[in-house]
């Protein structure tokens, strides 16, 4: 068993003190036993089984695809690896779409593993985010650009340019904060929102494509490691290409950099 097991088991109190005391923390996904192994012993904070194993595991254009099956699987696969970081579990397209379904679903991925549980949406999901909280379940709130509305948002495409959009995600993180979510995830907006929804949170913002200030970052295992066809997204970097010491090596550089506040770079953010 890994030392780091022993002596590390991350938590959502852990977050929120890195958050009180401005320490940056990292977030990568994983969707089975090595990769999981890999990611928690090189000192990654929280582990994500995201719905996006539907484009890099299972060859779709998009998450929608994805069903709770699927990721009590995969979710299950990565508590077997994981070496004491907090396990996050998507809740995949149309498997909260009210709050007796959000909670019987949640459930499913908790049985297998997953100590919090992430759902797209904006304050439509206070009532849900409550009762999951409520019965036990700590809740993340995916924010800003959503894959699994993507074809309603018309594509992948930056979210909160325009101020009244911006001030609307701010107002609607602050009322999921108040309806009980322990952590926000903020997908691809402008850095200054970034900064400005992380300054009015009490609780923890996970960001991706939403500049360096918020209390932590996530990638896609996958897009650190060069692994995707065509052209990457403005918020990825390839931290394998060039290390001599392979795919841990780029996990711990990814980590380091995280930390040390030097990703994500301008070159990496929206304006």
């Amino acid at each position: 068993m890994s030392s780091q097991k022993q002596n590390r088991s991350v938590t959502i109190n852990t977050l929120h003190q890195m958050k009180q005391q401005g320490e940056k923390f990292t977030c990568l996904t994983a969707y089975g036993y090595s990769d999981a192994y890999a990611v928690s012993d090189c000192g990654v904070e929280v582990i994500l089984v995201g719905d996006s194993l539907g484009m890099v595991v299972q060859g779709h254009d998009n998450s929608l695809p994805v069903t709770i099956e699927d990721m009590g699987y995969h979710i299950e696969c990565v508590q077997r690896g994981n070496q004491g970081a907090l396990l996050m579990g998507d809740l995949p397209f149309m498997s909260f779409y009210s709050e007796q379904v959000s909670l019987e679903n949640a459930a499913i991925l908790m049985r297998e593993g997953a100590q919090i549980v992430k759902l797209e949406g904006g304050a439509w999901l206070a009532e849900s985010t409550r009762l999951l909280t409520q019965r036990g379940i700590p809740v993340c709130c995916h924010m800003g650009l959503m894959p699994q509305s993507v074809n309603h948002l018309g594509g992948f495409r930056v979210q909160g340019r325009d101020p009244a959009q911006a001030q609307e995600i701010i107002d609607e993180a602050l009322v999921l904060q108040d309806a009980g979510a322990s952590v926000i995830l903020l997908e691809c907006v402008p850095a200054e929102l970034g900064a400005r929804v992380t300054e009015a949170l009490e609780v923890p913002v996970i960001g991706i494509g939403a500049g360096p200030a918020t209390d932590g970052q996530i990638m896609v295992l996958h897009d650190l490691l060069g692994l995707y066809p065509g052209r990457p997204a403005k918020f990825v970097k390839n931290f394998l290409a060039g290390n001599p010491d392979g795919i841990q090596g780029a996990i711990r550089a990814y980590v380091k950099a995280v930390k040390a506040g030097a990703f994500p770079g301008p070159e990496h953010c929206y304006s």
